[in-house]
């Protein structure tokens, strides 16, 4: 596949997942003073600032966008995610309650991180964001979560940037692995594109993206 007819698939495909995400999630409905009542015991796992972990397999959650945020909510809650620690944890809560979640972490200042690999990594890495892997039909991850890995909140599609290492190359793992499905919505994009990536190729994304700044 030539350069062009890669940048076109990403194009199209985009184009397609976004019209789909419209029709999915709810709209930003929450009440950040409601949902940081319902943070307290959130806190434990996410920290109080919702950006410091306790354990690097957790995600930060700060800033994330709000719509991101309500569809994982409800995944958890429904078992279409399964994360059983989360779906405990969301037992009895209402879609506003949910919602109300969603606005608080949105509202918090996301907090950035380091990439630390060496030159080389960095450079590879920043060749399979920003411009997929061609010989593997990987797409760009820019071309859904943007150049500085801010998502798109309209979308749905989340914010990557500052994710700690160890949750990016987890989360990836299981897209690949065909463990998560939380993509299903969006036409199994994120399995598509992991499909085509090795360890290494994962490993190296995963410490590049959490130093991309907006």
């Amino acid at each position: 596949m030539t350069s062009s007819k890669l940048t076109n698939y990403v194009l199209s495909r985009t184009l397609a997942l976004l019209v789909l995400c419209w029709s999915v999630g709810a709209n930003a409905a929450g009440d950040p003073e409601a949902g940081k009542l319902q943070a307290m015991v959130c806190a434990g796992c996410h920290g109080v600032d919702g950006a410091t972990p306790v354990l690097p397999e957790y995600p930060n959650l700060a800033g994330q966008n709000e719509k991101y945020l309500y569809n994982q909510l409800a995944m958890f809650q429904s078992g279409t995610r399964d994360v059983p620690l989360m779906t405990a944890q969301l037992i009895g809560k209402s879609e506003q309650d949910l919602e109300d979640l969603a606005a608080f972490y949105a509202s918090l200042p996301s907090k950035g991180g380091e990439a630390t690999g060496t030159d080389e990594d960095l450079r590879r890495a920043q060749q399979i964001y920003k411009g997929g892997i061609i010989e593997k039909k990987v797409a760009a991850c820019a071309a859904c979560h943007g150049p500085g890995g801010v998502g798109n909140a309209q979308a749905g599609f989340p914010r990557i940037n500052g994710q700690s290492v160890g949750y990016t190359i987890e989360q990836l793992t299981k897209y690949r692995e065909g463990h998560r499905k939380s993509d299903e919505a969006f036409g199994g994009m994120m399995r598509g594109v992991a499909h085509g990536l090795t360890d290494g190729e994962i490993a190296i994304l995963a410490d590049y993206v959490r130093g991309l700044r907006p």
